[in-house]
């Protein structure tokens, strides 16, 4: 194996402070106002000093104590450099105003800009070597600029202070690289503007491109130094490359030495990726010549303990639960995050907006071109960035639009998310009928940089289904992105370690605070699944052919792997929830080009249609499973149900006394109201349990017309009859051995909320519950996508999205029912339903205490809260009631007027 000779001299990394928010270094440092204020002390570098018990939270602008400042000391060596080395200090990134000073000299001017690195040669400050040096630095939170404030310290995030990313020294020969700026082409093109610093005549620069083991691809090209120029420009063409997308990340690493007639002066490494990006008005968005669609999410860069100082780890968690939802891009929101981050973008594969600070204020010009030019240096060489954001949602400075370029050879497009520009349309927010008329209309490419705002359990996922399908109908469509990624809550050291998302400002997230799950996880994983599966059943005449069509960018289907197997599940009495593999198998990828639609042909053995569901599971090239759809086989009326006691069964019985009827039968009494023919509550052996009010018509007002009783041959009958709004028709069998059984028809006309019916039973002595259907998250009616099929089993518990973090969620809406055991301090009984389709309802979720809109709590019946429903509400997003959200977001009807029939066991026994 060739490798290149590694004699030439590298940059020389000196840590000052730690690396991350777990390895940390402790400084001196005094608090100006707020928490521990007034007082010298020590604090971990990097951090939010907030985050450290120090200063002022504020969330949106500083309110509280803007003045704040931080003051820094450490002390250091540097060692024995060498004759004529130059030594700089790099600052990550500090938030806001700071001022540096080495040895009492200040290091250049204060810098201004929270989010951005900056550095300073400090070679002529320094003591000798062996020596201690005092690094002195004064963090201003508000800036001295207005414009900073307004575009960094009035937005919607938290407002953080201090050295929040890593310090470090830099030392470098007397003449040495700069800086790098690649433009690696996917037809293997391969520019390079290198920036040497003191090169003399004679001075060569010459770069190789190498495999990351150290393969060499390609052959040496060189270049002489410009003398007395800021830039040289090395340029070659290389055969047989790789090129980089987010489905196949192909990296590759640069080379380039400084040498003299003496030989390597500096030597910089880059690992990039070649790729071409393009933005093709009335056409769409084009990476390698492939028209690609970016399914999104905003990320903001903060972790609960440590506010925005994070980790790679943190980073490789992120991205990897982006790929894992079936992601392919990212948008950062409102900065620049580590770059570290960036790496693991172009590592496993995300397509990146990299956004300038600015929301809904801009940058004033001279600071703007600063930062502009700090943002893209430090950026341009990653294969994952794809566009430039300048500001954000009316924070654009228009007369920074052509500094991109400036520090950019590839000069990728620049945008102004939210707003009509450069040929896009990133419209935030948009209704589901402003998308119809996009899709009619617009003539610019489509995709929103902020959609679908997913505040609590509303959006994300829910009315995603809807949007999606109508934005792939637009000519120029260009994908979107969420919002947003996880909630930015924060730990307030200020308050007991609370949990703090700012009320309803910042529990926006798919994801809570530490990355736990919601529900809309599930839903955008399986709807922007590369493979698309529809198929919800299994009906008898299955012959093993399954509908598949291949939504990958640039993956031919033969390239994933397809297993499934077939199972049964155990009974409500069984302590098991595993259902047991009847046979299982893989099946054979079709070879389907990106975009092909055809068939995967499962290899099913003669007896399948005795298990009760089917699991199909497709994995990606990378290895990740990319979705299990999970198909029933089995009708409700085949599920496993208590076999009769044995001996002889005494029939039921009815009487009436002190106002009630009462059915007995195997040891159970039933007591019915005869003035409302709802039932009052159950008794067994265990004492009773408290179900009743019901059944009753959910949401609709009614009077009982009829009520009556009577035997029929060996068993009780118990018939209802109601009427108003619609008609309900209710008749209980009680027979021997056999679970109480409930037969219904109805009909209601017009819109509603949701249609079946609604018994009562107390909410303090509900426990758990076990069940057979789609779990095990709640579902809403335009997010049913994401949930799988089998017998779940989770605790009673008061979660509330975004306010209490714990997931699964108990109360709301369950999907396609079978069984369901109900859990309580009474005694368990268990509902089974002989019909598809049904939704569960268990209790009413309780309402966010910061919620400020309706719009995401979604709608429950009021006469009741155990409910066995044929259809549920929606819910909305922040800014959008469910009604604007699409088809599947609007109100319920009865179809045709049909009145629907049912039938539900109940089994006390």
């Amino acid at each position: 194996m060739l490798k290149l000779p590694a004699q030439a001299q590298q940059t020389v990394t000196q840590y000052l402070s730690g690396t991350d928010k777990d390895h940390t270094v402790q400084w001196d440092f005094y608090c100006t106002k707020g928490q521990n204020s007034g007082k010298w002390s020590k604090i971990a570098v990097p951090s939010n000093w907030e985050t450290q018990g120090f200063g002022t939270y504020n969330y949106y602008r500083d309110e509280v104590n803007p003045d704040e400042q931080g003051l820094y000391k450490h002390a250091f060596r540097v060692p024995a450099a060498g004759r004529g080395k130059h030594v700089f200090i790099v600052f990550e990134a500090s938030m806001t105003d700071t001022e540096v000073k080495i040895n009492g000299q200040l290091a250049g001017p204060v810098h201004q800009g929270g989010f951005y690195r900056f550095k300073y040669d400090i070679t002529d400050k320094l003591k000798p070597a062996g020596q201690d040096n005092l690094l002195e630095v004064t963090v201003s939170k508000r800036s001295a600029n207005a414009s900073i404030n307004q575009a960094e310290r009035k937005a919607d995030f938290w407002q953080f202070g201090g050295i929040f990313r890593p310090v470090y020294l830099e030392v470098v020969p007397a003449a040495y690289l700069d800086r790098l700026a690649l433009d690696a082409r996917a037809d293997g093109a391969l520019r390079v503007d290198a920036f040497p610093v003191n090169a003399k005549a004679g001075y060569t620069l010459t770069g190789q491109v190498q495999e990351l083991d150290g393969r060499l691809v390609g052959k040496p090209f060189a270049v002489k130094a410009g003398v007395g120029l800021e830039k040289t420009t090395l340029r070659t063409q290389i055969s047989g490359i790789r090129a980089w997308n987010p489905e196949a990340p192909k990296r590759y690493e640069l080379v380039l030495t400084l040498a003299n007639a003496q030989g390597p002066v500096h030597r910089m490494r880059q690992r990039f990726g070649f790729r071409t990006m393009e933005l093709r008005p009335q056409d769409g968005i084009y990476v390698n010549g492939s028209r690609v669609i970016l399914k999104g999410v905003c990320r903001h860069s903060e972790w609960p303990e440590s506010g925005r100082t994070l980790s790679k780890e943190i980073s490789l968690l992120d991205v990897g639960l982006m790929k894992e939802m079936n992601m392919n891009a990212v948008r950062m929101s409102h900065y620049p995050p580590d770059t570290h981050f960036l790496n693991v973008c172009d590592s496993l594969g995300l397509f990146v907006l990299d956004e300038l600070t600015g929301w809904q204020a801009k940058y004033d010009t001279l600071v703007g071109r600063k930062l502009v030019r700090e943002l893209v240096e430090r950026d341009v060489n990653h294969p994952s960035i794809i566009f430039w954001d300048n500001g954000n949602e009316g924070g654009f400075n228009r007369a920074l639009d052509g500094d991109y370029a400036l520090y950019d050879p590839q000069s990728r497009p620049v945008l102004h998310p939210w707003e009509r520009f450069n040929g896009t349309d990133t419209k935030h927010y948009p209704d589901f009928n402003y998308v119809v008329n996009s899709v009619l209309y617009g003539k610019e490419v489509f995709f929103p940089t902020e959609f679908m705002h997913g505040l609590y359990d509303g959006g994300h996922g829910a009315g995603l289904e809807d949007f999606w399908n109508m934005m792939r109908q637009h000519p120029y469509f260009g994908g979107g992105f969420l919002w947003s990624f996880h909630d930015e809550a924060v730990v307030r050291t200020d308050q007991n370690g609370r949990l703090d998302a700012a009320g309803d400002s910042a529990p926006d997230g798919i994801l809570g605070p530490h990355r736990e799950k919601e529900g809309s996880f599930f839903t955008i994983k399986e709807l922007w699944s590369p493979v698309v599966i529809t198929k919800k059943f299994l009906a008898p005449g299955f012959d093993g052919h399954l509908a598949v069509e291949n939504r990958y960018l640039y993956t031919n289907l033969s390239q994933c792997r397809f297993s499934w197997k077939l199972v049964s599940f155990p009974g409500p009495g069984d302590p098991a929830t595993a259902p047991k593999t009847d046979a299982a198998g893989t099946a054979p990828a079709p070879a389907l080009a990106p975009g092909a639609a055809g068939q995967l042909v499962l290899p099913l053995p003669a007896g399948w249609h005795r298990s009760d569901a089917l699991y199909v599971t497709a994995t990606g090239p990378d290895q990740r499973e990319i979705f299990t759809w999970t198909m029933p086989i089995a009708y409700p009326t085949r599920t496993r149900r208590p076999a009769p006691a044995p001996g002889s069964p005494t029939p039921p019985q009815a009487t009436e006394a002190a106002g009630s009827l009462q059915i007995s039968a195997d040891g159970i009494r039933y007591a019915f109201d005869p003035a409302t023919g709802y039932l009052l509550k159950v008794t067994t052996a265990k004492g009773d349990v408290s179900l009743g009010g019901g059944p009753r018509l959910a949401g609709v007002p009614q009077t009982l017309k009829s009520f009556r009783h009577a035997a029929a041959g060996t068993t009780q009958i118990v018939e209802a009859d109601y009427e108003g709004q619609g008609f309900l028709h209710v008749k209980w069998t009680f027979a021997a051995g056999q679970p109480a059984h409930l037969d219904y028809q109805y009909s209601q006309k017009g819109e509603a909320d949701f249609l079946g019916l609604t018994f009562t039973y107390p909410e303090d002595q509900v426990t758990g519950m076990k069940w057979l259907g789609r779990g095990p998250y709640r579902v809403w009616k335009n997010r049913l996508q994401g949930q799988q099929f089998g017998v779940w089993h989770k605790a009673y518990n008061d979660a509330r999205t975004g306010e209490t973090w714990q997931y699964p969620e108990f109360k709301g809406y369950y999907a396609d029912l079978y069984w369901v055991v109900v859990e309580n301090k009474e005694s368990p009984f268990t509902v089974y339903t002989d019909d598809q389709n049904v939704f569960l309802q268990m209790l009413k979720p309780a309402r966010p205490v910061g919620a400020r809109t309706e719009n995401m709590t979604s709608v429950f019946p009021t006469d009741g809260n155990l409910s066995f429903l044929n259809a549920i509400a929606p819910i909305g997003t922040k800014f959008q009631p469910p009604a604007l959200l699409g088809p599947r977001s609007q109100k319920d009807m009865m179809l045709n007027y049909t009145p629907v029939s049912g039938s539900l066991w109940f089994d006390f026994r």
